[in-house]
């Protein structure tokens, strides 16, 4: 077990991508702490795979504040957390366009400015790779993506010993896109799996693997990794 004896914490750690990680993190010996601000689900995911659950809000200094007070020096910080909000780049509402830059980029900073970790240890962004590509009514999101990755780079010189990594996912089927119609997602997600070199879309788990990587690789920072079933190049 890799993680064995190491604290980590994962903001987010309630559902999809940080659960996952979440979970990988429990099965390799670690100490884990879980963060959302959803109490209710949080809880339950925390029972599930036997982690400590606190809730918190990215978008509060003194939420976030408070539970690295709580949680004391660790080894691994995963900021998973997103609070997401778009439309067409005309007509989105302001404050939508403002919500999720603070939860989604200024989120991560407040967990950057206040997690104790430890020399050597590591805090891994999650970003998305609409930071490099695009498409329409998404404005915002590739914007605080492309900010987040550009942070990551920032951050592994001034944070350094601790180290500073970024994953960034394509298509992935977490609970996220459970909003939308099962029919509607059922069939969005059978269309990108089509067109995708590895014929299907991802699974938190994917993503959890990558982060797990950046957390024991210990010569990995200033990275940003895409995962998005080859995407990119199609």
């Amino acid at each position: 077990m890799m993680l064995k004896g190491k604290k980590i914490v994962v903001v987010g750690g309630s559902s999809g991508i940080g659960l996952s990680t979440a979970e990988l993190a429990t099965c390799e010996g670690a100490e884990v702490i879980i963060a959302s601000r959803n109490a209710e689900r949080l809880n339950a995911a925390a029972g599930t795979i036997g982690a400590k659950a606190i809730a918190a809000d990215v978008t509060s200094d003194k939420s976030i504040e408070d539970l690295f007070g709580a949680c004391g020096p660790v080894d691994h910080v995963v900021v998973t957390a997103a609070q997401l909000k778009t439309g067409p780049f005309k007509t989105v509402a302001m404050e939508d366009v403002r919500a999720t830059m603070e939860g989604k980029l200024w989120g991560a900073w407040r967990v950057a400015r206040f997690a104790d970790i430890r020399p050597g240890g590591s805090l891994t962004l999650v970003s998305g790779y609409l930071s490099i590509r695009p498409r329409p009514n998404s404005a915002i999101i590739s914007v605080a993506n492309g900010a987040l990755e550009s942070l990551t780079r920032a951050l592994a010189l001034e944070l350094a010993p601790v180290r500073v990594n970024c994953v960034s996912p394509g298509i992935i089927d977490t609970p996220i896109r459970a909003a939308m119609p099962e029919a509607a997602r059922r069939e969005m997600l059978a269309k990108t799996a089509a067109g995708l070199p590895v014929g299907r879309v991802g699974v938190g788990e994917d993503i959890a693997r990558q982060i797990f990587a950046f957390m024991t690789i210990g010569f990995a920072t200033g990275s940003i990794v895409y995962l998005d079933g080859g995407g990119l190049v199609t």
